[in-house]
């Protein structure tokens, strides 16, 4: 680690984006009835008892006057879900409530929806922070939700997910000493699979399909009219394929039908595939929200964007179901 013996502005931001908060919303009335709002990540507990929480603001922020003249302030701890809103407000030159639909509170303070905690504050005293103005306030109120919070950390939006306070063991007994390990992520990854699978095909084994069918039905409801070389394609990274006789009996169920188009042959999704594709979905979704509610909302959110950022960083180049032709 190298010590910074000066203090080069850049350097010091760097070093300080390392520790990693939440982002907020705070919000004010203006003396003149204008509604004022920015982004912040410098909010903060202060005491319990009795309850104060600070925040700071620029010297030279342009509300700064109305966050020094208002006796009143709300801090909107922001849900993942509102990346967009801390973008919009902190941005200058634009009316910030446009379009936000806001909740009636304790204050004349605007009060904004869908955040992970709120805080109507009452300004307590403020004091000189260097190129900031620090606002204590006296918490009036609170709620919060389960909602997971928007993080930022070193300059980038980010998600928080739960670390247990002891490492997790998949089993009671210690592991054996040998070179392949519970951590190797190819086996937390094809064990996570496989366990998810097992739920889904109990479920398909109601529907009298199987799993390959699971895997046809669901291209052909994304991209209809495809070549069995075309299906094959979206579908062999599961280890299974297609086959001229696996679609005949599908074709035999009346869930395809076989269309000539010059010499090549299509297959398309009848209105019966189509039910029983969505049938099918349905049970997918059913293991999902089970498997998301074990995990909580947060979780399963920073789940999603890390696996969608291994597929996007192990591609080999599959064809991309969701793009345009």
């Amino acid at each position: 680690m190298t010590t910074q013996k000066g203090f080069d502005p850049q350097a010091f931001r760097a070093a300080l984006g390392t520790f990693t908060t939440g982002v907020t919303i705070i919000t004010t009335r203006a003396q003149d009835g204008e509604l004022i709002g920015v982004t912040a990540n410098s909010f903060n507990s202060v005491s319990l008892n009795p309850p104060m929480v600070l925040w700071s603001l620029a010297k030279n922020a342009r509300s700064v006057a109305a966050f020094s003249n208002s006796k009143h302030w709300n801090v909107h701890v922001l849900s993942a879900n509102q990346e967009e809103l801390s973008g919009r407000f902190a941005r200058q030159g634009e009316n910030k409530f446009a379009g936000l639909e806001l909740d009636e509170g304790i204050s004349k303070a605007p009060l904004l929806k869908e955040c992970t905690a709120r805080f109507q504050c009452r300004t307590a005293f403020s004091y000189d922070g260097g190129d900031h103005i620090i606002f204590v306030g006296e918490v009036l109120g609170y709620d919060h939700s389960a909602l997971p919070p928007l993080v930022f950390q070193s300059g980038q939006y980010a998600l928080a997910a739960r670390k247990p306070r002891e490492e997790v063991r998949l089993g009671a007994t210690p592991p054996p000493e040998c070179n392949y390990t519970e951590d190797l992520l190819g086996y937390l990854l094809g064990r996570a699979h496989y366990q998810m699978l097992y739920a889904l095909r109990q479920m398909l084994s109601t529907q009298a399909l199987d799993e390959r069918s699971f895997f046809i039905l669901s291209v052909l409801s994304i991209r209809d009219r495809l070549t069995l070389e075309e299906l094959n394609a979206f579908i062999d990274y599961t280890g299974m394929k297609a086959s001229a006789e696996s679609m005949a009996a599908l074709e035999a169920q009346q869930f395809v039908a076989l269309e000539t188009e010059g010499e090549d042959l299509r297959y398309v999704m009848t209105a019966d595939g189509r039910e029983a594709s969505l049938r099918q979905i349905a049970l997918a979704k059913a293991v999902e929200e089970d498997m998301a509610a074990k995990l909580g909302p947060g979780d399963a959110m920073a789940l999603k964007l890390l696996l969608k950022r291994l597929i996007a960083s192990s591609d080999p180049g599959m064809p991309d179901l969701w793009s345009a032709r």
